[in-house]
C-alpha cells in the first residue's frame, strides 16, 4: 500500500512587513545642573518602571538565512507618575522638574533566521521627547518641551509561533544629547541622558495585496489556533460645548468659557487557554488625553474614556492581567462567543468559575447588554455605570481581586473581594486585605416577558475604608473643611438594581438605580449617592442598516444632605465642589447615533444636556457635543 507522505511544517518567512507592540522594564539615569544664579546638581539620578508602545518595520530574508530590516518604534512610561521623572532639582529662586514623555527610534536589524528562530542585532538613530516645568518662587510656572537626538544598539532573539504571529525578547540601550534648557526667568538647566530597556515584543505580518506569502491567509480576525486568541481596539473621542451661565467657579468646577478635549485608547487583548478550563487574559493599553476641565465639574461626568488622569502623551498601562478557572458539573453546555475577555468554546451551563488578579469590577459585576461599554455605546458615567457604586478602582477603574460566580440555566451568583484605595481618589491600594477592601455580591435572574428575554441583577456592596465623615469635617471649623483630616476606618455601602428588556430583535429598554448611605467621603468613582437611570439602545434594521445603533436615555443623580452641606460650605469632591452649591438634582439626557462604517469601524455623534452640573442650579445648562471613532480586531 502506498504511505502518505509526512506533514512537514513550512518554514516561516520573516520577509515582509510587519506590526506589533512591546511592553518591558527600563531604567535610565540623568546627570543635571541648575544655575540660577548659582549652580546645584544631581549625579546618576535614576528612574525607572514598566513601559509600553508600538514597532513596525520590513524584513529581507536571503536564501542563505541572513536577515536584514528597518525597524521604528515608540515607547512611553506607564501612568505612575515617579516613573517618568528624571530629576528634580531646587535652586534658590526656583525649583525644576525634568519628565520624559517618550523615547524612539529607527534602526537597521541584521540576524539569522533558522526556522521559526531569529536572532538578531540592532542600531541606529534615537531621539527622547521630554519636558522641563520650572516653578520660581514668583510668578506661575515655566514649561519648556524638549526633544533630544541620540543613538540605539540593541540584539534579540524572536520566535514565530503561528503563520502570522511572533513573539520577541530584546535589549537596547540608548543614550542621548545633553540638553541645555533655559527658562524666561533666567534659570539654565543642563542634563545627560542614558535609557535602558528590556522588553517584549509582538509582531504580526502583514500581508499586502498581491504579496507572494507562503501563508496567503490574512484575516485578522483569525486567531490561528484553539489555544489562543488576539484582539484589539482603538478609540478617539473628542468632546466639547459652547460657552455658559456661571456666576461663580470653584477648584472643581466645569469651565464655563467653551472648551474641546479628547482622549484616545489602544488596546490589546491577548488570551490563553493554559489547560483544560484555566484561561489567563492579559490587556496592555497606551492612554493619551483628557477629560473636560481635567475630568471634574460634573458628578455624572460625560465620557467614560476620560479617566481621572491628563496623559498629554500615551501612557503605558496593564490594564488587565488575571487567570480564570472553571469547573463544569455536566449536563447542558452552551456555546461562549469570541471576545475582547473570553475565549471561545463550548462550556457546561453548571459551572463554577473563579477569577483572580487586576481587573475592573465592572468586568464581572453589572453587566448590561445596551449601556457598558463607553467604546461603543452610551458615554456618560451615570448611564453606562449606576452612579452611586462606588466601586474599588484605582484613577484608571481597576484594582487588584478575586471573584466567584456559580452560574445556571436561569440565573447566577457572583461574589468577590477587591482592594480599595488607601486614601480617595488614589493610584496606591491599602495593602491591609481583607481589613481594607471592598466585598460584593450580585444575584442575577434570567426571566422572558411575551417570550423576550430580561435579566435582572440586584448588587450589595460594603466598603472597609480609610475615609473622612462629611459631617465631622462640617462640625469642626479648626479642620477648614480639610476632609482628609477626619480619615480613619469607615464602612460605606450600597446596593443596585440593573435590569434589562429585550422588546424585538432590535430594541431594548434598561434601567438602573443605585444608592449609597452617603456620609463618608467617595473613594474611587464620583460624587453621587443615588442616581436613577432609563434608556433605550435601537439597531438600525428598519432603515437598512442593521450595524447602526440609537441610544436614547436619561439620568438623575442627587446626593445625600451631609454631602451636600459639605459642598455648600466649599468642600471638595474627586469630581465636584464650586465653592457654593445652590442644591439641585443632576439631570442629564444623552443621545447617540453609531455610524457602521464596516463591520470594525463605527463612527459616533453624541449629545447630551447636563442641566444643574455638581448639582448646582447657579451653573449651566451645558451642551456637549462629542464625536467618537472606533475600530476592533
Amino acid at each position: 500500500m502506498p504511505l502518505k507522505a509526512p506533514y512537514l511544517r513550512p518554514a516561516f518567512d520573516w520577509s515582509g512587513f510587519y506590526i506589533g507592540g512591546h511592553t518591558g522594564y527600563s531604567r535610565g539615569s540623568s546627570s543635571a545642573v541648575l544655575s540660577d544664579p548659582l549652580a546645584v546638581s544631581v549625579n546618576n539620578s535614576v528612574f525607572s518602571g514598566m513601559i509600553g508602545g508600538v514597532q513596525g518595520g520590513y524584513n529581507v530574508q536571503l536564501p542563505s538565512g541572513l536577515l536584514l530590516g528597518v525597524e521604528a518604534d515608540l515607547t512611553f512610561p506607564n501612568y505612575m507618575i515617579s516613573n517618568k521623572i528624571v530629576s528634580t532639582l531646587t535652586g534658590a529662586r526656583s525649583e525644576v522638574v525634568e519628565a520624559f514623555d517618550y523615547a524612539g527610534t529607527l534602526r537597521g536589524r541584521i540576524g539569522y533566521a533558522s526556522g521559526h528562530w531569529l536572532f538578531y542585532a540592532t542600531g541606529g538613530f534615537a531621539f527622547a521627547g521630554e519636558r522641563f516645568v520650572n516653578t520660581p518662587d514668583v510668578g506661575t510656572d515655566q514649561k519648556i518641551i524638549n526633544v533630544r537626538p541620540g543613538w540605539a544598539a540593541g540584539a534579540g532573539v524572536e520566535y514565530a509561533f503561528a503563520p502570522h504571529w511572533s513573539v520577541k525578547l530584546e535589549y537596547l540601550y540608548s543614550q542621548f544629547d545633553r540638553a541645555n534648557v533655559r527658562f524666561p526667568s533666567g534659570a539654565e538647566h543642563t542634563s545627560t541622558l542614558d535609557f535602558q530597556q528590556i522588553r517584549i515584543g509582538l509582531n504580526r505580518k502583514v500581508d499586502w495585496p498581491g504579496s507572494n506569502s507562503r501563508t496567503p491567509k490574512s484575516d485578522l480576525t483569525d486567531p490561528e489556533s484553539d489555544r489562543w486568541e488576539i484582539h484589539g481596539q482603538s478609540t478617539y473621542l473628542g468632546q466639547g460645548y459652547p460657552a455658559f451661565r456661571a456666576p461663580y467657579t470653584g477648584t472643581n468646577s466645569l469651565t464655563p468659557a467653551r472648551q474641546a478635549q479628547a482622549t484616545w485608547s489602544n488596546s490589546l487583548y491577548l488570551n490563553a487557554r493554559l489547560w483544560e478550563g484555566g484561561e489567563v487574559y492579559y490587556n496592555p493599553e497606551l492612554l493619551q488625553g483628557f477629560g473636560l476641565s481635567d475630568t471634574v465639574g460634573v458628578a455624572g461626568f460625560t465620557s467614560g474614556e476620560a479617566q481621572k488622569s491628563n496623559f498629554p502623551y500615551p501612557h503605558y498601562n496593564t490594564s488587565r492581567l488575571y487567570v480564570r478557572q472553571t469547573f463544569g458539573f455536566g449536563g447542558e453546555q452552551e456555546e461562549l462567543a469570541s471576545g475582547q475577555q473570553q475565549l471561545a468554546g463550548k462550556a457546561d451551563v453548571n459551572r463554577l468559575t473563579l477569577q483572580a488578579g487586576k481587573f475592573s469590577v465592572g468586568d464581572v459585576f453589572d453587566g448590561n447588554s445596551y449601556a457598558k461599554d463607553t467604546r461603543r455605546d452610551f458615554m456618560n458615567w451615570s448611564i453606562w455605570a449606576p452612579g452611586a457604586f462606588d466601586y474599588a478602582a484605582d484613577k484608571l477603574g481597576l484594582t487588584y481581586g478575586f471573584t466567584a460566580e456559580l452560574n445556571q440555566k436561569q440565573w447566577a451568583l457572583r461574589a468577590g473581594y477587591f482592594m480599595i484605595g488607601g486614601v480617595s481618589n488614589s493610584n496606591s491600594f491599602d495593602t491591609q486585605v481583607f481589613r481594607r477592601g471592598q466585598y460584593v455580591a450580585e444575584l442575577e435572574t434570567r426571566y422572558s416577558i411575551f417570550n423576550r428575554p430580561g435579566k435582572l441583577r440586584t448588587i450589595g456592596w460594603v466598603s472597609s475604608a480609610n475615609s473622612g465623615s462629611y459631617r465631622d469635617t462640617l462640625n469642626d471649623p479648626a479642620l477648614n473643611m480639610d476632609i482628609a483630616l477626619t480619615r480613619m476606618g469607615r464602612l460605606k455601602y450600597g446596593y443596585v438594581f440593573n435590569v434589562e428588556q429585550s422588546v424585538t430583535d432590535d430594541i431594548g429598554l434598561f434601567g438602573r438605580w443605585s444608592w449609597n448611605n452617603g456620609k463618608t467621603e467617595i473613594m474611587s468613582f464620583t460624587d453621587i449617592d443615588a442616581s436613577l437611570s432609563l434608556g433605550t439602545s435601537i439597531k438600525g434594521t428598519k432603515w437598512g442598516r442593521p450595524d447602526d445603533t440609537i441610544g436614547i436615555a436619561g439620568a438623575i443623580n442627587s446626593i445625600s444632605r451631609d454631602h451636600r452641606d459639605f459642598l455648600a460650605a466649599g468642600g471638595l469632591g474627586p469630581l465636584i465642589g464650586d465653592g457654593q452649591l445652590n442644591y439641585r438634582k443632576e439631570r442629564i439626557l444623552e443621545t447617540y447615533y453609531a455610524y457602521a462604517l464596516t463591520k470594525a469601524i463605527t463612527v459616533t455623534a453624541d449629545y447630551q444636556f447636563v442641566t444643574n452640573p455638581a448639582y448646582n442650579a447657579d451653573r449651566g445648562p451645558v451642551h456637549v457635543f462629542s464625536g467618537r471613532l472606533h475600530g476592533e480586531f
